[in-house]
Order: structure tokens, then C-alpha cells, then sequence
């Protein structure tokens, strides 16, 4: 037993601490983040002021979180955690459809529009047809799987950033396929936009020289009885960030066509396969 706090003992005066009596995983959890957290003090050589830096921003981080506005899980997503955790609680088979971060956009209860119907309620940017199939892994069609989707406008904001602006439930559906497992919808083609930069977070990514930008992308929640839920995005294979998206949410499975419709209702087609994982 540790009987007191010195800088070579330190962990082991923190972690035997803790009572025999508590829950398991809580002790296996905080007994490894004391373990990295002062083993990263130590090799890093925290200096007092910075020790103060570091407890400021966390404190300024706390203060700019309101309903609207979660800093925290923005500086999960910046740091590439939030699609760490994402991807250890989500591990597929091989050619399963790849989850990736929710965003703070959703809205849940979206309209549910037919098959073929148009999403975009502003009659801006330009239009894109969405289309595909929803498959488990051996090909077979999935009926009854629910499609949730959303995307940004033309000018990169979400209907709920703009209330007033943008008629409700802009860039929003839900739909349900049928014995065939085909989904089509009409959308815009999605644009690049950034993450809220006007707070520590935005600060954070000033100073190691980070831009905000995530690259243009369609999200998608695929739900279907016996299966994984999917939430991801497809994103539009020639965007300048795809490499730097702010929050790593890309990844190459991910990446799809958008296609030059010529003589056709939309401006683009974007065609995508979604493959379920069973539980």
C-alpha cells in the first residue's frame, strides 16, 4: 500500500484509493486513466502554466455547451476520439456497410416520403438522385429496412441552424424499401462545410494549425429487424477535404460516385448499396 503521494509513486498512490467494494468496470476504467494520464504528464513534462491553460480551456469548454451546442463532444470528434469509440463498437464483417459519427444534426420523427421523392424544400443547389440498395451480406434484398436521411443546404447549414429560414425538415426523410431493398430519393449534392469554430475548440485547431472543414456528405441512419443499425455517410468522392475532414469521419468504403446526369430529372446521381450486418 502506497502510503503517500510522491511523483514515482503517484499512480499507485491514486489507484489504491479506491474502495474493494466498487463496481468492477468502474475500477478497471479509472484505474487506466490515472495510469496514462500521469504517465502522460510525466513524459510530457507539464509545466505549472500550462497545467493552468489546460484547466482553463476545459472550464471555457464547459461554459460556450448549451442545448444547442455540445463543445465537448466537438473536441471528442477534433481529437478523432469519437470515431475511436465509434469504431471499437462497431466492428463488422468484412464488406458490411462501415459506420462513422452521428453528427450533431439529426432530428428525430422526419417525414416518411415515398420512394422517389424529393427531400429538398428550398429549391436550391443542385439536385442530386440518390439510389441503391439496402442488402445483407450474402446480396439478399432487405425489405422493410427504414432509411433515415438528412444532408446540408447549399449554403452548408442544417434546416435547424437556419429555423426561419429554411422551411422545417429541409434535407430530411425517412423511407422504407421494399421486397426488392431499393431506396431512391432526390436530394442536392451536398456541400462542404465547417464545424462551429468560434469557441475553444476552434481555437484548439488555430493553433496546431487545422482547418474546421468537413468534407460534403449525405448522412444515413439504416435500421432493419435482425440487423445492425447503421448510422454513416456517403461522401462526394471529389471534395478537397476528404483527406482532412476536421472530425476523421471519412473512410474509403465511404466515398461514393456522384455522376453528371445528362437529360435527366436531377443534375447528378449518386448511387449507393448499403450491406447489414445481423446482430
Amino acid at each position: 500500500m502506497t502510503k503517500y503521494f510522491t511523483e514515482d509513486a503517484s499512480v499507485g498512490a491514486v489507484n489504491e484509493r479506491m474502495a474493494a467494494n466498487i463496481d468492477p468496470r468502474m475500477r478497471n476504467i479509472m484505474t487506466l486513466l490515472v495510469k496514462h494520464l500521469h504517465a502522460f504528464i510525466k513524459e510530457a513534462q507539464i509545466s505549472q502554466q500550462e497545467w493552468e491553460t489546460a484547466i482553463k480551456f476545459l472550464t471555457d469548454t464547459g461554459k460556450i455547451c448549451s442545448q444547442e451546442r455540445q463543445e465537448f463532444i466537438l473536441l471528442s470528434d477534433t481529437l478523432g476520439v469519437s470515431m475511436l469509440v465509434d469504431a471499437i463498437n462497431n466492428r463488422r464483417e468484412p464488406g458490411a456497410t462501415e459506420n462513422t459519427v452521428l453528427g450533431p444534426f439529426h432530428v428525430s420523427g422526419a417525414p416518411l416520403r415515398a420512394m422517389g421523392e424529393r427531400i429538398t424544400l428550398d429549391d436550391k443547389g443542385e439536385s442530386c438522385l440518390f439510389e441503391g440498395i439496402v442488402v445483407d451480406l450474402d446480396g439478399n434484398p432487405v425489405e422493410g429496412a427504414i432509411i433515415d436521411v438528412w444532408s446540408d443546404n447549399a449554403e452548408g447549414f442544417y434546416d435547424v441552424q437556419q429555423p426561419g429560414v429554411q422551411p422545417k425538415w429541409n434535407n430530411r426523410g425517412t423511407f422504407v424499401t421494399g421486397a426488392d431493398g431499393r431506396y431512391s430519393f432526390i436530394g442536392i449534392k451536398p456541400v462542404s462545410y465547417p464545424i462551429p469554430d468560434d469557441g475553444p475548440v476552434g481555437q484548439m485547431l488555430k493553433h496546431l494549425g487545422r482547418h474546421p472543414f468537413r468534407p460534403a456528405h449525405m448522412h444515413y441512419i439504416v435500421t432493419a429487424p435482425g440487423f445492425q443499425k447503421v448510422v454513416t455517410h456517403t461522401f462526394v468522392g471529389d471534395d478537397g477535404y476528404l483527406s482532412s475532414d476536421a472530425v476523421f469521419g471519412v473512410k474509403a468504403t465511404l466515398i461514393a460516385p456522384y455522376e453528371r446526369v445528362v437529360d435527366g430529372q436531377t443534375e447528378w446521381r449518386s448511387p449507393f448499396d448499403f450491406v447489414l450486418n445481423p446482430h
